[in-house]
């Protein structure tokens, strides 16, 4: 299994070469959220389509 460093660098170097540090933070980050999302979705931690519009409607004035 794969270390977080090892996850890590694999993406920073995935990266172009002229990459900025902020993109660099970007990805990285999109990654991780990525993982929680899987993480959550294998854990069954997950709303239907229908229940997050019903919730999202209820944001509204």
């Amino acid at each position: 299994m794969e270390s977080v460093k090892e996850k890590m660098v694999k993406t920073i170097h995935s990266q172009p070469d002229d990459a900025s540090y902020e993109e660099i933070v970007r990805e990285l980050a999109f990654q991780r959220m990525v993982e929680r999302g899987l993480a959550d979705s294998d854990a069954k931690r997950v709303l239907s389509n229908d229940e997050m519009e019903r919730r999202i409607r209820s944001w509204e004035p």
